[in-house]
């Protein structure tokens, strides 16, 4: 996937000003998501139920080799093919290979993250397999030719009127066509979809090592189909989703649901021993192809190895005012939001992804949400900190800072300064730092009145 995560400030600035829709539309989706978040932490220790969390995966991040080891040889225990794939290009190989052994003509894809970071779609294509995205969501960003725009919620972005067209245009529906019929016509291009496919693409919300299984979790019931329809499975894992134990699937299927949408458990929960038995329906086989892309470096960077404790639920976006303005698309890259400012420099490097780590109010929200307590606010102080350090930072932003330090050390200065923006209008777009925080936003208005006036005149 192209990487554009050094254009974010002008292309949320850009979407804030040609799709004003898009804010609605996503404040509106992450909000419930939010509420019902905070409603399902209520019923639970949720403290408690992170900090156990938190421990299980640092657990393993700090032990992931023999973990690894172990999850390789119980899966091949069970006739899983295993694949070790260092890069996109390596995942591309293998895949490759898969297609041209089984000549595979048609696949069907369950959501997954991961192969929209390894560019999964786009290698098939090029190899004239027929994809289709079976998440609801997934399909209809597809439709579009859009990326994700959330992590559980792709197409969170869009208003009913925006798939009303979409359709009207795909499939003659009519203008006016409610959501259960949207959904019907989804429905039976996906069904014949899941009936005809040589191959299912799939993610793993979680790998167990102790017993090669893969966990998946959903709503729709896309992803059962997907992975035991068609007559070949290739799952993509990131090396970071493992779990230690089976018995750790007990808190972590709950926590992220929650965290996720706000239900207790998932409508439907997979889990996956390997290829269908003799006598058996399913794949006759399944690979596992694992997934390092910057992972390892990341894990050995002392500060930003927390971040590999993400369990993609999303509940970060969900909490930050900063996401709900514009969607993800604006971010450039899979990962948007909170989580997207902190592992994206991670995974593609600080010189591709610079503005995001600036994309917070560092109000803290994401943390509270997270349920492996990964420390986003501490983590987007210390990429700042680095792209100051390399001088990625604009030269003008370090005078600036440092005049505006010495003016507020200074309360006559602070005052003089303060009577000259209020007698003089300065034109909002005369210096950089006032252009960029009155882009998207409106003008600047100066209080007629310095605030230690205000003050007196409260007191009195």
């Amino acid at each position: 996937m192209r990487v554009k995560a050094k254009l974010y400030p002008k292309e949320a600035a850009r979407l804030l000003r040609e799709q004003p829709g898009v804010r609605e539309a996503v404040t509106g989706a992450t909000l419930h998501f939010e509420a019902n978040r905070k409603r399902a932490y209520q019923e639970i220790d949720a403290e408690a139920w992170r900090e156990r969390a938190r421990r299980v995966k640092d657990h393993l991040l700090t032990h992931l080799d023999h973990y690894l080891e172990l999850a390789e040889k119980r899966l091949q225990e069970k006739g899983v093919q295993v694949h070790w794939a260092e890069d996109p290009e390596e995942a591309h190989r293998i895949l490759r290979e898969i297609v041209a052994r089984h000549g595979v003509k048609r696949a069907v894809k369950a959501k997954s993250m991961l192969t929209e970071e390894l560019g999964v779609n786009p290698l098939l294509e090029s190899l004239g397999v027929e994809v289709y995205e079976t998440d609801l969501g997934e399909y209809l960003i597809q439709l579009l030719g859009e990326p994700p725009s959330h992590i559980v919620g792709p197409a969170i972005h869009l208003a009913l009127s925006d798939i009303q067209r979409l359709f009207h245009q795909r499939f003659g529906t009519p203008l006016d066509a409610s959501p259960e019929a949207l959904a019907a016509v989804a429905r039976k291009v996906l069904r014949e979809a899941f009936l005809t496919a040589d191959l299912g693409i799939s993610g793993a919300n979680f790998l167990v090592a102790e017993t090669g299984t893969l966990a998946l979790m959903e709503n729709e019931g896309n992803i059962r189909l997907a992975t035991s329809l068609p007559r070949v499975h290739v799952a993509f894992v990131g090396i970071e989703k493992l779990l230690p134990r089976l018995a750790d699937l007990a808190l972590f299927l709950p926590l992220t649901a929650r965290a996720a949408t706000g239900q207790r458990l998932s409508t439907y929960v997979s889990l996956i021993q390997g290829p269908a038995k003799e006598g058996e329906e399913g794949p006759q086989e399944v690979h596992v192809v694992l997934v390092d892309h910057g992972r390892t470096a990341l894990l050995h960077d002392p500060e930003a190895w927390e971040v590999l404790r993400c369990l993609r639920c999303g509940a970060c976006l969900n909490a930050c005012p900063v996401y709900r303005q514009t969607g993800g698309h604006p971010y450039g890259y899979v990962y948007s939001g909170p989580i997207g400012a902190v592992l994206d420099p991670g995974l593609l490097g600080l010189e591709d992804t610079y503005p995001l780590p600036y994309a917070s109010t560092l109000c803290g929200a994401c943390y509270e949400a997270c349920p492996v307590k990964i420390p986003i606010p501490k983590l987007l102080l210390a990429w700042r900190n680095r792209a100051v350090e390399r001088g990625l930072a604009p030269t003008w932003e370090k005078g600036a800072m440092q005049a505006f330090a010495k003016v507020m050390q200074s309360p006559s200065l602070y005052r003089l300064l303060s009577k000259a923006l209020r007698g003089f209008p300065l034109p909002q777009d005369l210096l950089p730092l006032l252009k960029a925080w009155t882009e998207g936003r409106g003008p600047l208005q100066p209080s007629p009145k310095p605030f230690h006036q205000l003050w007196q005149e409260l007191k009195e």
